[in-house]
């Protein structure tokens, strides 16, 4: 149950992958990209490797999986939040956008806290420490009081990625990050694959919300306490590693930002964002599974853990494919192979969330009436299963594999923390918290969550899939200007 709150749409479990076509690692985290450039520097023949770091690289990937979990606990037991104070599907998407604006509104402000105080400091603050808000939401006896107090949590839950990223950066040179990354990667999701289910088997008790949030919030002392122990920070940090961290954050100056907008392929990946709906399709499937497919929230976690499975796989998939299509259509093939995964993701969204009852016979919704205690209704059926796997499967190939890599190939290197920030920090926070409003509020309004989900998630894609036709006229130019936009902004001409 991660938390999905916002990131990249590539991938739900974070990681990091050389960028196709590029010199380059882009480090794809679950609320972040950080593109890091392989070749050595004279400071990385410098660099001398922090005793511990491996210890360190562990106790992050902890970190990590713990934080992104603990801002999901409210999605996958939300049909019992919903039961115990009376809410409805305008309620939940009230949570999710809460994680988007989060993150938008104070991780500039815990990256500029990192920057004075220093990262470890804060970093203890934000996953250990703030654990107690966690705690203090599985006590609230109102929809306003949990409202507010599980909200103060996402403040720290979902701002601390980019200051775990850019101390795991001070550890390893930047040519090693890619390693380092990954290693993170790793264990935060062999750890997500086991308190998925785990935490899941709460949904048997009525009142299991409650103790999930207790258990997270203690998980998350003991990451802040792991933190303290294991995590060495260098007393000198990089102006370099200072810069990647703020722009994870979401910092950037405006000026560098508009030049981005004289590159047409950046220009016309602003509208397509408005496209891609993944990020809302998290924070309420779980929600259809366990209450309008009956499963439950047990079920609802095994689900997932399918989920994530296939996402995981995906991500690295990615790249491997686009390289395939790359190699045999040139750049092209990069829009060629994003208009064929937003055709099969729309499609897999549709099978999965609106017509599953064509799969699974026994589906039977809960009734808006259920008394507390009546968890499920049905089982998913095997073919389900398959089918959840699959929308996994799918579901990381579009933006590991062509969208960042092309933003990566076509902006000026001067100017790539900036592209990232202002893409998908700003623009796609944005979308998401605004989306995530409006489907649960339309969801009430029509009556069906599902048939929310299938206009306003599934159909983005399809169309998603015939705005690409526009990147056929620029993209390949775009590539080939990439050295020259470098030199002209070295120069001050661009």
């Amino acid at each position: 149950m991660p938390d999905n709150n916002y990131r990249p749409e590539g991938d739900p479990l974070g990681g990091s992958t050389q960028v196709p076509g590029t010199d380059d690692m882009a480090a794809v985290t679950p609320r972040g990209v950080s593109i890091v450039d392989g070749n050595e520097s004279d400071d990385e023949r410098d660099f001398v490797p922090p005793k511990g770091r491996m210890g360190a690289t562990i106790a992050l990937g902890v970190s990590q999986s713990i934080d992104n979990s603990e801002g999901g606990v409210s999605k996958t037991f939300f049909p019992q939040i919903m039961t115990a104070f009376g809410l409805g599907n305008a309620e939940l998407g009230l949570l999710n956008a809460l994680g988007n604006a989060a993150r938008m509104l104070f991780g500039p402000v815990w990256a500029m806290l990192a920057d004075k105080f220093g990262r470890k400091l804060i970093l203890f603050v934000v996953t250990g420490l703030w654990g107690f808000w966690t705690i203090g939401a599985a006590f609230t006896q109102s929809w306003p009081m949990l409202l507010l107090i599980y909200g103060i949590s996402l403040i720290g839950t979902v701002a601390s990625e980019p200051i775990l990223n850019g101390l795991l950066g001070s550890l390893y040179r930047r040519s090693e990050r890619g390693k380092a990354f990954g290693t993170v990667r790793s264990v935060s999701s062999a750890l997500g694959f086991v308190m998925t289910p785990l935490l899941g088997q709460f949904g048997h008790n009525p009142e299991g919300w409650r103790w999930a949030f207790v258990t997270m919030g203690i998980l998350s002392l003991v990451s802040g306490v792991l933190i303290l122990i294991f995590v060495h920070e260098p007393k000198r940090t990089p102006a370099e590693d200072q810069e990647d961290m703020k722009s994870e954050a979401g910092m950037f100056k405006w000026s560098d930002a508009a030049k981005l907008f004289k590159i047409p392929t950046i220009a016309l990946i602003v509208p397509m964002l408005f496209l891609v709906t993944s990020l809302v399709l998290f924070g309420f499937m779980g929600q259809v599974w366990a209450k309008d497919m009956g499963y439950g929230v047990v079920n609802g976690s095994y689900l997932y853990t399918v989920f994530q499975i296939g996402a995981t796989i995906s991500a690295l998939m990615g790249g491997f494919i686009a390289d395939a299509f790359v190699r045999k259509f040139g750049h092209k093939g990069r829009i060629m192979l994003f208009q064929i995964y937003a055709v099969l993701f729309g499609l897999i969204i549709a099978v999965t969330m609106y017509f599953y009852a064509r799969w699974d016979s026994s589906v039977t919704a809960l009734p808006p009436d259920a008394p507390k205690d009546m968890l499920k209704t049905s089982d998913p059926s095997l073919i389900y299963y398959v089918l959840v796997f699959l929308m996994g499967l799918v579901f990381s190939i579009g933006f590991s594999g062509c969208v960042l890599p092309m933003v990566s190939s076509v902006t000026p290197m001067q100017l790539s923390a900036t592209s990232f920030a202002l893409l998908f920090s700003l623009v796609q926070g944005g979308i998401n918290v605004l989306y995530s409003l409006l489907v649960g509020v339309i969801a009430d309004a029509i009556g069906s969550l599902p048939l929310t989900i299938l206009l306003g998630v599934s159909l983005p894609y399809f169309l998603n899939a015939i705005y690409f036709f526009l990147f056929y006229k620029n993209y390949e130019k775009d590539v080939r200007l990439q050295a020259e936009r470098t030199a002209l902004i070295e120069e001050g001409k661009f």
